[in-house]
């Protein structure tokens, strides 16, 4: 039905992105590569910019210099409908909605790539009909991907908190992305909520192929999922590496761990 699902993502480089509100600079001159298939973390403490780093990502705020490339294509100056069009997808802090049953929650994701048109679809024509039920399918595949199979037809109103959380990432991967960039996944979240969480990504980026951008304070999840790291701190990128080059890193320390070596918390 769509053949992008799920294609081998592009290399997303963000290159010398500064950002300005009213004279404050929340982002200075930050570069990174994000290699295909692999997770990359974004980490720092609170107010280093990393929540106007995805903003810029995913198209919601313009960068003041620099740019946002996937592959050939630059997304610094797209609308974030197209952005998404072209496989970038994006959960946020917070939980949407919990309106709605999981499947109608999953088939929003799905409204994107819908080909048979509004008259066809309100006409029940059997093209839509036939493509209708393969969203479904599809959006039930995915539901099952992220641990949510055996809810797919329960209001999300009545899941535990970690499920809701769950459906934000399920709803993102109905998309078909590319790239999928995770806004705090397991913020809120218990001991055990997290460990499954983590359990899930970790199977997605397996199983998909998916490039994954985090941003986190939980640091047991980002060491143990993360390829790379980078480290903002008040909107400079202050390390690079892999993750047991960054926390050794003594900026890294000093900013935002403030010990000498991570807590590494069960995840």
């Amino acid at each position: 039905m769509n053949d992008r699902a799920f294609a081998p993502p592009p290399v997303l480089d963000v290159r010398d992105v500064t950002v300005r509100f009213a004279g404050l600079t929340a982002l200075d001159g930050v570069s990174f590569t994000v290699t295909p298939g692999t997770v990359h973390a974004v980490i720092g403490p609170n107010g280093a910019g990393k929540s106007t780093c995805f903003n810029v990502l995913s198209g919601l705020c313009r960068p003041d210099a620099g740019t946002v490339t996937l592959g050939d294509t630059e997304l610094t100056r797209l609308a974030p409908h197209r952005i998404a069009a072209l496989g970038v997808a994006r959960t946020f802090q917070n939980i949407v909605t919990t309106h709605g049953t999981v499947a109608d929650n999953l088939m929003l994701g799905r409204h994107a790539l819908s080909r048979a048109g509004f008259a066809a679809s309100a006409l029940r024509l059997p093209r839509a009909v036939r493509e209708q039920r393969e969203h479904l399918d599809r959006a039930r595949r995915i539901a099952e991907l992220t641990g949510l199979g055996a809810h797919f037809d329960s209001p999300v109103a009545l899941l535990s908190y970690g499920d809701r959380k769950r459906v934000e990432l399920a709803r993102a991967l109905c998309l078909e992305p590319r790239v999928l960039l995770l806004d705090e996944p397991v913020a809120g979240m218990n001991a055990a909520e997290r460990a499954r969480t983590a359990a899930v990504v970790g199977e997605l980026r397996a199983e998909l192929g998916l490039s994954v951008v985090l941003v986190e304070h939980d640091m047991g999840l980002v060491m143990r999922l993360a390829d790379d790291v980078t480290v903002l701190d008040f909107g400079r990128p202050i390390a690079h590496g892999t993750p047991d080059e960054v926390r050794q890193d003594p900026g890294v320390l000093r900013a935002y761990l403030g010990t000498d070596a991570p807590k590494e918390d069960a995840a």
